[in-house]
């Protein structure tokens, strides 16, 4: 069984966010050996995807694995996903994914780039919870609920210098989202690039800080283009990897542009078994 890895969000190897990647023959296994796999790959999300038959509402389904648990959304792990079939003939033109979070659409673009078709993440204003500033390591400006396909809580800092010199205590950040905390500025100097900076960190999910986040970028999209007045913005995503996510607010859905290089291609020999089939 062939297994990639890709680095997404990023035009070149060592940057961006690193997914696991595998193609499957058949069904999903047993979720136990999806969950292993995950494991052992060790990156933020492993993809695990099938081919569908044809003439249905999506073309492959698609599922993905952290280290620990399984997740309803991932742009980054869709993103390398859909680089692996363009990049091998096993899929041409846009492919529709069935997921957790409906069917998400990839469209390759003439670039080499690959646009996300993605659920608008719904925002609603939330007290900031007591303590999260010293969790964070800097009191935030503004807090919001990011619904439950994102699942995790947004704030503003004052500035991106402050984002990128975030220090959080991860244990007590953990008790603030049931996901993850997503941290963001307006950009210090638009001229370099980007609109707005971000930094995500998942401890429940087993990922102290993500490089590069697509499904967070579903709501930073809404946010920033409220507060700048554009629907298309890029965003920067301050980790140590860094990745740039361009955005597209189209009302109910947000498009994800990005691209992405397979920096791993090899063989998985920890085959399934019978007892892991479903």
């Amino acid at each position: 069984m062939r297994i990639r890895i890709v680095d997404a969000f990023t035009d070149r190897p060592f940057a961006g966010n690193p997914a696991g990647v595998l193609v499957l023959d058949d069904v999903f296994p047993d979720d136990n050996w999806l969950q292993n796999v995950a494991l052992e790959v060790n990156h933020a999300e492993t993809a695990f995807a099938h081919r569908l038959p044809e003439g249905g509402p999506a073309d492959w389904a698609l599922r993905w694995f952290t280290p620990v648990t399984e997740v309803a959304m991932c742009g980054h792990a869709t993103l390398a996903t859909a680089h692996v079939l363009f990049t091998t003939g096993a899929h041409e033109g846009p492919v529709r994914f069935a997921t957790r979070s409906g069917v998400l659409i990839a469209t390759p673009g003439a670039d080499g780039s690959i646009t996300l078709d993605f659920p608008t993440a719904p925002l609603t204003p939330v007290e900031i919870p007591a303590g999260l500033g010293k969790a964070l390591g800097a009191e935030p400006l503004d807090a919001l609920d990011t619904g439950p396909d994102v699942g995790d809580l947004l704030v503003e800092l004052a500035d991106e210098a402050t984002v990128r010199a975030l220090a959080p205590d991860l244990q007590a950040l953990a008790a603030h989202s049931p996901r993850g905390v997503i941290a963001t500025a307006r950009a210090a100097d638009p001229s370099l690039g980007y609109d707005y900076v971000s930094r995500c960190f998942f401890p429940n999910l087993g990922i102290d800080e993500d490089p590069v986040t697509g499904s967070a970028h579903t709501s930073l999209a809404p946010y920033w283009s409220a507060r700048l007045g554009r629907d298309d913005l890029t965003g920067l995503q301050a980790s140590r990897r860094t990745g740039l996510v361009r955005t597209g607010l189209r009302g109910d859905r947000t498009l994800l542009t990005g691209h992405a290089v397979t920096v791993i291609d090899g063989e998985l020999l920890g085959q399934v078994s019978s007892e892991d089939a479903p």
